[in-house]
């Protein structure tokens, strides 16, 4: 059977991050998408302009029916803004256990706030436990364990913080800080995992992308040192590929090679 993948997470109406990247991300790796979305945005390359919250009880109705039909063999949750609409995915996935990627988005890339500020208590008390593993970039991993952003910060304390609040396992991706490179720990193992860092300016989308492509890998069975370094794989290479006359700000990233099949005819 193909692999179901679940993404609970917001849309990105300009299609470059959120939902969008998340379905984007499954089906390249060759799994049927689903979504229960959290929230809406109106946003651009260059901003978010607003946020619209789907009402609780909506999400939870998504989320009883892809489960009760159709059936998931990974989740991923991306942006869901608010505390309500954290407790009540947490309060779902306690009762449908499933392996689960937390992407812990909090700050666009334009700089918008996309979780507000009470919710991240909620966040991490709530849906960490829940986790096979939470995936903060360096931001949001020095915002969660109360640290000064730094691009020189200790990934390894990091992770360590990180798990110590109820994560099972931590990867603080390597997008950003001086150094490319991933940093999984399982509780047990610290594993740095190298990634390609690339110089283009379309990177729009790339958190999201990592962690769609980690449950991605789940799904399909792979253990999650596996997952992790597929997921920085095809991260990387979507950068790589990004798509940078979208837009007027940082375009999307690309998993699929849309200009080499343009060019391919």
């Amino acid at each position: 059977m193909v692999p179901r993948c679940l993404t609970i997470a917001t849309s990105d109406s300009g299609g470059g991050a959120g939902i969008q990247a998340d379905l984007k991300a499954f089906a390249s790796l060759g799994c049927h998408g689903m979504s229960a979305i959290a929230a809406l945005t109106a946003q651009s390359t260059t901003e978010v302009r607003s946020i619209y919250e789907a009402p609780p009880e909506f999400v939870r109705e998504q989320l009883e029916v892809v489960f009760d039909d159709i059936g998931v063999d990974a989740a991923k949750t991306g942006m869901l803004f608010s505390a309500a609409i954290i407790e009540t995915v947490a309060g779902f996935l306690a009762e449908e256990r499933v392996p689960l990627v937390v992407d812990p988005v909090m700050v666009a890339a334009s700089g918008a706030k996309l979780l507000q500020d009470d919710a991240i208590s909620v966040l991490v008390e709530h849906l960490f436990p829940l986790a096979t593993v939470v995936t903060p970039n360096l931001h949001e991993a020095c915002a969660i364990a109360g640290v000064p952003y730094s691009e020189e910060a200790n990934r390894e304390e990091l992770a360590e913080t990180i798990h110590g609040l109820g994560a099972p396992a931590v990867v603080v991706t390597g997008g950003h800080g001086a150094e490319a490179v991933d940093w999984l720990f399982d509780g047990e193992r610290h594993v740095p995992i190298a990634v390609e860092r690339y110089g283009n300016e379309a990177t729009h989308g790339a958190g999201c992308t990592h962690s769609a492509a980690l449950t991605a890998f789940l799904a399909r069975g792979d253990t999650l040192e596996e997952a992790a370094r597929g997921a920085a794989r095809v991260a990387s290479e979507a950068v790589r590929s990004g798509l940078q006359g979208i837009g007027a700000g940082s375009g999307p990233v690309d998993v699929f090679g849309l200009e080499a099949s343009v060019r391919a005819g």
